[in-house]
């Protein structure tokens, strides 16, 4: 499975096409190549020098090149480049087979099954023989690397500028993705491009080859360390580049210390990407222990208001978070059996430009229009959990000096979960500095920041408090290590719906499910029954893909958006919502393809009821579901809502829902049309 040979056979390099032979290969030192294979051999890797004696790596599928000649090593700001001088010393292999279980999440069983070698590469006398080691890490269905680098004489802290991990994509074809380093940080429509047009992106991209090869590209495992972005070298090589720091070097570490993993998911078809847990299973084990005290749920909010302008956040007659209010939607959210009440705006700090800067915030404080107390207590009564708030306006300085107290009184008060915000353009994190008073201005995605979302999920977890980050990090599969890390936001949400007529458009969601979505829970604010902005711009949605959505976005807390006078006047579809569980057992995608549209199958964890559903793009289209993951010999009844005929986003036709029951069983196949910008969600319960 694995071999290490100093004889190195060129024509073996050339196979592998790594490197063409140079004219004076025949006489010059034999090169160490070191390979690797997946368990079941469908992925073969091969690692050696070139003639830089520069690290390299390619990867193929299948006998068919995937990854060419690709570099690695860094830049360093303080001493010479780690990327020339190398030799390989050695490797040492390993395997693993293993099932480990989720707390919460798309399915219960995680299978982590790979083969791995760690490859030890050594810089000649010109370089001072630094030391540095990359494990490369191969799953049937993905990849993974990372660098390792050793206690050794000499150097005590590492001081990066820039990493230069690279990715020769090999076929052509066409790419979805977002770009990176802009001032709205995640929060964009994906562009679909070729392959070749992709400028610098955040991850995860996805890439579908001509050959019908499904590739996403991203990260695992951030910690301490400055987030990737993916850029565009010449024609389809890429390589990372680090988010920037203020203190000129992009991660400034102490050895010894491990890097984030590189990945690459790798499929057959759209699902193959999908139903791939290879980031999670990059992570290290659950380090906070217990965390039966979360528990995935539904939930309304006192939001939906100020995203549209009815309300305000700040203090005044329009203020939206008010004791009375709070209280009239813990109401509503115990008679229809939601977990919990989202509160924005309760708190001291919102008054004046708070975009950016976010000194003025208190996180123990209430406004004098809203009992804390009171409201905690009333939610606690009415069996609701109250979901705190913490906005920082980017101004982590500010937080972190509170976020003790905060915790501590959250836990006080029942409160089981906090969503926090970042919001400032690009660069705008205000982090503390050196000297006291001193501030720093850092990017959301910079090792600094990187390093205050840590601090804030392990505080809270000491507090069995559990985060949903908004403007945040992008997740990397750490609710695995940290599973009261529950979701986050990091990619264009609900909240755009209400500034603009179509403002995502019908495309949006379903590119979504291909592409952040592979990162983790993302916290979208589905459950817009009314299907209207601010002035009734509409959305680009039909009421069945409303519905769709809590099958096709996934998190354990999944928020009914709109105003509460409008989900009461949708009974039927408020039915759904209700049902609809937030944690699953199983999770396939059934039917899709990438940016068009995804139909998924999920179990309930806790009943042995399945829902399917998901969202449309915005062509109509024909789709026949197989029944093949229901159990044999049960007979379900379905429960069906579905775009009504005639239904599509463009007009006010996009109000136009069905509802059908009927019988199904295991190898049925059920037809379902789906409308422009629609979806569709039903209920399989067994039995009458």
């Amino acid at each position: 499975m694995f071999r290490f040979t100093r004889k190195a056979a060129l024509g073996a390099l050339a196979a592998a096409a790594l490197l063409p032979i140079p004219a004076l290969a025949q006489t010059a030192p034999a090169k160490a190549v070191v390979t690797a294979a997946s368990p079941d051999g469908t992925l073969v890797l091969t690692v050696t020098t070139d003639g830089s004696d520069r690290p390299v790596y390619s990867l193929s599928r299948k006998g068919k090149l995937l990854i060419g000649a690709s570099k690695l090593g860094f830049t360093l700001t303080d001493g010479l480049n780690l990327v020339r001088g190398f030799r390989i010393t050695g490797s040492e292999t390993a395997s693993a087979d293993s099932t480990w279980e989720q707390p919460w999440g798309e399915r219960r069983f995680v299978r982590d099954h790979h083969n791995e070698v760690l490859v030890h590469f050594e810089q000649n006398a010109d370089y001072a023989g630094r030391k540095m080691n990359v494990r490369f890490r191969l799953f049937d269905n993905g990849f993974g690397l990372r660098y390792e680098l050793p206690e050794q004489p000499g150097i005590k802290t590492l001081k990066i500028g820039d990493e230069w991990t690279e990715f020769d994509v090999a076929q052509p074809g066409t790419a979805f993705w977002v770009a990176g380093l802009e001032w709205n940080r995640e929060e964009q429509i994906y562009q679909r491009t070729p392959i070749d047009a992709v400028a610098t992106a955040q991850t995860p991209i996805t890439m579908r080859l001509e050959d019908g090869t499904h590739l996403a590209f991203h990260e695992a495992a951030l910690v301490d360390y400055s987030a990737m972005y993916f850029k565009r070298a010449e024609r389809q090589l890429f390589r990372t580049t680090l988010a920037p720091s203020s203190r000129g070097s992009a991660v400034i570490r102490d050895l010894p210390f491990n890097t984030p993993w590189r990945t690459i998911r790798i499929a057959d078809s759209a699902a193959g990407l999908v139903e791939n847990d290879l980031e999670l299973n990059l992570n290290e084990p659950n380090k906070i222990g217990d965390v039966s005290w979360f528990k995935p749920m539904k939930y309304i909010g006192i939001w939906w208001g100020m995203i549209r302008g009815d309300w305000t956040w700040a203090e005044g007659p329009r203020h939206g978070a008010t004791t009375e209010r709070a209280k009239q939607y813990i109401d509503f959210a115990a008679k229809n059996g939601f977990g919990g009440l989202l509160v924005e705006g309760w708190d001291k700090g919102w008054n004046g430009d708070w975009f950016g800067h976010g000194q003025d915030f208190s996180f123990t404080e209430a406004v004098p229009d809203f009992d804390l107390k009171a409201v905690a207590a009333y939610a606690a009564k009415n069996k609701i959990q109250l979901i705190g708030h913490n906005e920082t306006g980017g101004n982590i300085a500010n937080y972190e000096a509170q976020l003790e107290p905060a915790m501590k009184l959250y836990q006080s008060l029942g409160m089981h979960s906090v969503k926090t915000g970042y919001v400032a353009d690009a660069g705008g994190i205000i982090a503390p500095g050196d000297a006291p008073g001193e501030v720093r201005m850092e990017w959301h995605e910079g090792q600094r920041n990187v390093q205050h979302h840590m601090k804030v999920v392990e505080t809270a977890a000491k507090y069995q408090v559990a985060i949903d980050a908004h403007e945040p990090v992008k997740d990397t599969g750490l609710r695995r290590t940290y599973p009261n890390w529950i979701d986050r936001e990091g990619a264009r949400g609900m909240e755009y719906n209400a500034w603009g007529q179509f403002a995502n458009g019908p495309d949006h969601e379903p590119t979504l499910v291909y592409t952040r979505m592979l990162s983790g829970p993302m916290d979208f604010t589905p459950g817009m029954l009314s299907l209207e902005g601010a002035n009734h711009v509409p959305l680009a949605s039909t009421l069945a893909k409303q519905l769709g959505l809590y099958l096709a976005i996934y998190s354990p807390i999944q928020m009914a958006s709109d105003f509460i006078e409008s989900l009461a006047a949708h009974p039927k579809e408020l039915e759904f919502i209700r049902q609809v569980p937030a944690d699953w057992s199983e999770s396939h995608l059934i039917a899709g393809e990438v940016g068009d549209y995804a139909i998924f199958a999920r179990k309930d964890r806790n009943s042995e009821d399945w829902y399917v559903g998901g969202v449309n793009g915005h062509a109509a289209r024909d789709v026949s579901l197989a029944m093949d993951f229901l159990d044999a010999g049960k007979t379900y009844t379905a429960t069906v809502w579905k775009d009504g005929e005639g239904a599509t986003y463009e007009t006010d036709a996009r109000h136009k829902i069905a509802y059908a029951t009927l019988k199904v069983k295991k190898g049925d196949k059920l037809p379902l049309w789906l409308a422009p910008g629609g979806g569709a969600a039903i209920r399989l319960h067994p039995g009458k």
